[in-house]
């Protein structure tokens, strides 16, 4: 608890915050210098047609905020260097994706099959990591009951690699909209950044901090008009970071309510293709479910403001859940 007052923590958030802030607009050039532009869909929103050619993989902004304040924060430790590491790793799934679709000109990019292979190598790490180092063994802490843990016993490590591969995914759809996932994910991470102070992880804490701060000064130039996508190399590096806090924390079971935006994107991209498949009937206008909102008549920016709120809600319930 002597973390709560640790201006480290606070130090963490400003220092990534000013290192992204200040960094965006300076690698803007050699993006487009590059030609890492985003192609947009054409049977998507016609608003967004005006955003083809927009460079994209801007996510390395933020994880070089979070790495170089880490490593300045001279605080080292196994929890600490798992985390920003596990970041880095599905980051570089995003990445090798990205790099596939805009530089070599491969649209498909990665495989299915290789994103998967490599999510669920990287997500086994993990799981096995937390399974023999953390204090409460095999068991999860259970929303809204205090005193009562959930013991999955053999199933915990399957438990969590799946939780893990949905986290990331599910933060890798929500980056449809100019300022979305790195909005969502500022509030998610400064939540988590609580929740390690309260239980103890300090150096976690600062991780969280650090990824927070990285997400608020990244909205300089991705925040409508977006000047640069962060593209998979961005969203999932954010969604291992998620992945990382609430599998170390023992707090998947709270992903659903505190990221409930995340698991409402991925969820509507399920029941739609499902819906479409079987009675050849869309339940959306458009998966994932920003883009229903948008051909429903509202503009991309109250898409983004309602779902921010709505996450700052329940990040609130979040906290009296535990």
């Amino acid at each position: 608890m002597s973390y709560f007052f640790d201006f480290k923590i606070i130090l963490a958030f400003i220092i990534s915050f000013g290192i992204a802030y200040i960094i965006g607009p300076m690698l803007l050039p050699m993006l487009k210098k590059l030609k890492i532009s985003q192609i947009i869909r054409e049977d998507g929103p016609a608003s967004h047609l005006v955003k083809n050619g927009t460079p994209t993989m801007g996510g390395i902004i933020f994880i070089i905020s979070v790495v170089l304040t880490v490593i300045i924060s001279g605080r080292y430790s196994n929890e600490i260097w798992f985390a920003l590491s596990f970041m880095l790793l599905f980051g570089l799934v995003g990445f090798l994706d990205d790099y596939i679709k805009v530089v070599l000109k491969r649209s498909l990019g990665l495989r299915a099959y290789q994103k998967i292979i490599l999510q669920f190598l990287f997500a086994l790490i993990l799981a096995i990591y937390q399974k023999n180092t953390s204090p409460m063994g095999t068991q999860l802490i259970v929303p809204f009951f205090r005193d009562i843990t959930l013991d999955l016993g053999i199933l915990y490590v399957p438990f969590l690699v799946f939780v893990i591969i949905a986290i990331t995914n599910s933060v890798n759809l929500t980056d449809g909209l100019d300022g979305l996932a790195s909005s969502i994910t500022f509030v998610v991470a400064t939540f988590f950044t609580l929740m390690a102070i309260y239980t103890g992880y300090g150096h976690l804490a600062i991780f969280m901090a650090a990824v927070s701060g990285g997400c608020v000064g990244f909205l300089r130039v991705n925040r409508f008009p977006a000047k640069v996508f962060m593209g998979d190399t961005g969203s999932m590096a954010l969604g291992g970071a998620v992945a990382a806090a609430a599998v170390i924390l023992n707090l998947s079971l709270l992903v659903p309510i505190i990221g409930f935006i995340y698991f409402a994107e991925s969820l509507s991209v399920i029941i739609q293709v499902f819906s479409f498949k079987v009675f050849k009937k869309r339940v959306f206008k458009m998966s994932p479910i920003h883009h229903h909102f948008e051909l429903s008549g509202w503009k991309e920016t109250k898409v983004v403001k309602v779902f921010y709120l709505l996450t700052i809600v329940l990040c609130f319930i979040g906290i009296f859940a535990i």
